[in-house]
C-alpha cells in the first residue's frame, strides 16, 4: 500500500458514487490521562478509528455504536457529542466517503470485535502523543483538533 496523500482528499469531477459512514473516537481515562481506542483492520500495522457504513434505517449514532462494537468490541459507550464530518475517497478510490465522527467515553478496557473476518484484535489504546502511525491522516487530525476537549474528559 502506498502512502496516503492529498489525492485521497480531492473529489474527482466524475465521482458519482457516494457512501455514508459513522464511527467514533472512544476515550478511556487511565491514571488521569486520556487513551483513544483504535482498531486494526486485517493485518495492517497502522491503526484507524473504528468506523464503517451506515445501514438502511440506521441513525448515524447507532451506526457509530455498531461499528465500534464490530471493530473493537466496545459496547459500554457514553456519547459526549458529534465532532465532525470527514470526507475523502474510499480505500480503493471508488467511492466518495462522508464519515460522521462522534466522541464517546467508556470504562471498558478490553473488547472482542464482532467482525472477526476483518478485525481480530480488541482495541489498541493510544495516548494523544502516540498517534503518529495512524493509517488515515484526517483521523489523526480530528483527534488532535479536539485534544483539549478530550483532555477535559479526564477531570
Amino acid at each position: 500500500m502506498s502512502e496516503i496523500d492529498e489525492s485521497w482528499y480531492t473529489r474527482p469531477a466524475d465521482m458519482t458514487v457516494e457512501r455514508t459512514s459513522a464511527g467514533g473516537i472512544v476515550v478511556r481515562v487511565e491514571r488521569g490521562a486520556p487513551l483513544i481506542a483504535l482498531a486494526r483492520e486485517h493485518d495492517y500495522v497502522r491503526p484507524v478509528i473504528p468506523k464503517g457504513g451506515v445501514e438502511t434505517g440506521e441513525t448515524l449514532e447507532a451506526a457509530a455504536r455498531r461499528e465500534i462494537a464490530e471493530e473493537v468490541g466496545l459496547t459500554s459507550l457514553t456519547l459526549i457529542q458529534k465532532l465532525a464530518e470527514l470526507e475523502r475517497l474510499s480505500f480503493k478510490k471508488r467511492e466518495w466517503l462522508t464519515t460522521h465522527v462522534f466522541l464517546f467515553t467508556t470504562d471498558q478496557v478490553t473488547g472482542t470485535p464482532r467482525d472477526t473476518a476483518n478485525h481480530r484484535h480488541g482495541p489498541v489504546w493510544r495516548g494523544l502523543d502516540e498517534l503518529s502511525d495512524m493509517f488515515w491522516p484526517e483521523q489523526r487530525r480530528i483527534i488532535e483538533a479536539h485534544a483539549d476537549l478530550i483532555r477535559s474528559l479526564c477531570s
